[in-house]
C-alpha cells in the first residue's frame, strides 16, 4: 500500500525528530570535521575525529595518516592472472567475501567501455564466462591468503561493458552493473548491454575452462533483464523483503533511483536470478515529497542534512528500453531524479546511496550527497550533504563521493571522483568528514597534475583491512592501521557491520 502524502505529513507531524534519523544542520560540508562543529562545544570533550593528517608517500603512491600502512594487491601491466595475462586495467566496485583457508576473495569491476581494441589491458576472454565478445569489460575474482602473503587472481565474468559498480548478494555472490545503454551494432558491440549479471566468486575456472564444479552457473553470463537496462551503477538486495535497489548514472534527463520487487514465490539465492523471466516482478522509479506533502523533483533540492522525503513508487512501464531511454518514459512531474547516482551499500536495515554532484542540470548544485533509503517507513534521510569546493586542486576538501560502505568502526568510508585532488574519507553518523587517505600517483604533467579517482572501496570480512582501488592505471590496494570506532552519533541507532555490500 503506498504511503500516501497525506500519511507522510501527518507521521512528520506527530513523530517530529522521530522521522529525521540525524539532527538539521544548516550547513554544507567541505572541509573535514565542518558538520555539527558547532555543537560539539556544547556537548564538552568529544573524542578526537579520524586518524589525523595524512603523511606524503615517499614512493609517491598513497598518502596514509601515521601508523597505517598499504600494500599493492594488483597492478594492470604489472601482475598476472593465473592463465597468464595482464590484470585487466580501469579497477573499480569491489566486494569481499571469506575464502577458503582462511582467504579473502575479492571480486573487482573493470570499467572499460567500447571495443577491446580501445584497450591495452581488456578483460581476457575465458571460454564459458563471455557475454559478449566484442566487450573490453568485465570482472576479475582475486585470492588474498590469509597473511597476505599469496594473490592469486582470475576471470569471473568476461565479454561485458562498463562495468562499474554493483553490489553483493546475502547468498553470497555479486552484482555487476553494466553503466551503459549500448546496443546491438553500436560502439562495436554484437549484443545489448545495460544490464546486471551476477558472478559467483567460488567458482573458479583452471586454465581457460570453467571448473566442472557449479561450472553450470556461471557458464554463458545471462544478463538478468528483469533489473531492467539503463545505465546501471550499483545495486544492493533488501536480505527481509528480497526487493532489490539499484541506481542509475545518467543524464539527459537526470537519472533514477529504482525498486525491483520479485514476483510472488520467488526465492532468491545461488542461481536463482539465472531463471527469472525478462519481464518478471516489477522496476520501479520513486516519487518523492516533503513532509508538507509537495511533490519533489530531484534530490538536489534538500539543503539540509536531516531532511527527510517520503516515497512513492511508480512501475516503470518498459524496462528493457527498446525504444526509450528508462529514465526518458517518465514526464518530470511523475518521478523524483538526482544527477550522477552512485554508489549503495545495505546496512542498518536499508539502503545509503550516494549522489555524487549536481550542476546546471539540477534546481541546486551541491559537491555530493548522501542518502539513507528506510523501507519501513518508506523514507530518503539526508545524511552527507557537500557543498561546492570552490578549489578542488587545494587539498583539504572533499567532493563527488561515489562508491561508499559501512564502516565497522562506525560512519561510512566514500571513495572520492571529483576534481582535482581523489581521496578516502570517512564520514561519522552526525556527518563529520576525515581524511584517511589521498591518491598521489600523478597520471598528467608536472604542470597539469592529474589523480585518478578512488573505487572498490571495501573491508575484509574480519574488518582488519580496507580494500581500495585506484581506477587509472588500475592498482588494487590493501589498506591496514590502527582502526578505531569513530564518535557516534546520539540520534538514532547505531551502524554495525553491513549485512552485505557494493561499491
Amino acid at each position: 500500500m503506498p504511503l500516501t502524502r497525506r500519511d507522510f505529513a501527518k507521521q512528520s507531524a506527530y513523530t517530529g525528530a522521530g522521522v529525521a534519523l540525524v539532527g538539521t544542520v544548516d550547513v554544507l560540508a567541505t572541509a573535514p570535521g565542518a558538520l555539527a562543529a558547532e555543537g560539539a562545544g556544547e556537548r564538552g570533550h568529544r573524542p578526537s575525529l579520524g586518524y589525523g593528517p595524512l603523511v606524503p608517500d615517499p614512493k609517491g603512491l598513497l598518502a596514509l595518516p601515521a601508523g597505517f600502512s598499504y600494500r599493492v594487491i594488483t597492478r594492470s601491466g604489472e601482475t598476472t592472472l593465473e592463465s597468464g595475462e595482464s590484470t585487466p586495467s580501469n579497477h573499480d566496485g569491489t566486494a569481499t567475501f571469506e575464502g577458503p583457508r582462511g582467504s579473502t576473495l575479492l571480486v573487482n569491476n573493470h570499467e572499460l567501455s567500447g571495443p577491446r581494441s580501445k584497450w591495452a589491458h581488456p578483460v581476457p576472454l575465458v571460454e564459458g564466462l563471455v557475454y559478449d565478445p566484442a566487450a573490453s569489460g568485465g570482472c576479475t575474482v582475486v585470492e588474498v591468503s590469509r597473511h597476505g602473503d599469496h594473490v592469486s587472481e582470475w576471470v569471473g565474468i568476461a565479454g561485458t561493458a562498463t562495468n562499474c559498480a554493483g553490489g553483493r548478494t546475502p547468498w553470497g555472490t555479486w552484482l555487476t552493473c553494466e553503466e551503459t545503454e549500448d546496443k546491438a551494432g553500436e560502439n562495436g558491440m554484437t549484443k545489448d548491454h545495460g544490464y546486471v549479471f551476477e558472478v559467483d566468486p567460488h567458482e573458479r575456472p583452471r586454465g581457460h575452462r570453467a571448473e566442472a564444479e557449479g561450472a553450470h552457473a556461471q557458464r554463458g553470463p545471462k544478463p538478468i533483464k528483469a533489473l531492467g537496462r539503463y545505465a546501471h551503477e550499483a545495486v544492493v538486495v533488501d536480505p527481509r523483503r528480497g526487493h532489490f535497489y539499484l541506481t542509475e548514472d545518467a543524464d539527459e534527463p537526470n537519472g533514477l533511483f529504482y525498486r525491483w520487487v520479485p514476483p510472488r514465490g520467488f526465492t532468491p539465492g545461488r542461481r536463482a536470478l539465472r531463471h527469472l523471466a525478462d519481464d518478471a516482478g516489477v522496476l520501479q522509479a520513486p516519487q518523492c515529497y516533503d513532509s508538507g506533502g509537495r511533490f519533489v523533483d530531484d534530490l538536489s533540492r534538500a539543503r539540509k542534512v536531516g531532511t527527510v522525503y517520503g516515497v512513492d513508487w511508480i512501475d516503470v512501464p518498459d524496462r528493457d528500453a527498446r525504444e526509450v531511454p528508462v529514465r526518458q518514459q517518465f514526464q518530470d512531474h511523475q518521478v523524483t531524479r538526482a544527477r550522477k547516482l552512485e554508489g549503495m551499500w545495505w546496512a542498518d536495515g536499508g539502503a545509503y546511496i550516494v549522489a555524487s554532484f549536481a550542476r546546471d542540470e539540477s534546481p541546486v548544485a551541491h559537491d555530493g550527497q548522501v542518502w539513507f533509503y528506510n523501507p519501513r517507513r518508506r523514507t530518503l534521510t539526508l545524511k552527507v550533504l557537500l557543498g561546492v569546493n570552490q578549489d578542488p586542486d587545494k587539498d583539504g576538501a572533499f567532493d563527488g563521493p561515489d562508491n561508499i560502505t559501512v564502516s565497522p568502526y562506525g560512519g561510512l568510508i566514500i571513495a572520492e571522483d571529483g576534481d582535482g585532488v581523489q581521496h578516502l574519507f570517512g564520514a561519522t553518523d552526525r556527518g563529520e568528514t576525515y581524511p584517511i587517505a589521498r591518491n598521489e600517483l600523478n597520471i598528467g604533467t608536472a604542470q597539469k597534475p592529474s589523480y585518478s579517482e578512488f573505487t572498490g572501496v571495501v573491508f575484509s570480512p574480519d574488518g582488519d583491512t580496507l580494500y581500495a582501488n585506484i581506477q587509472v592505471p588500475g592498482i588494487m590496494l590493501a589498506i591496514t592501521g590502527p582502526w578505531r570506532r569513530q564518535p557516534h552519533r546520539p540520534h538514532g541507532h547505531g551502524h554495525g557491520r553491513a549485512q552485505e555490500q557494493n561499491s
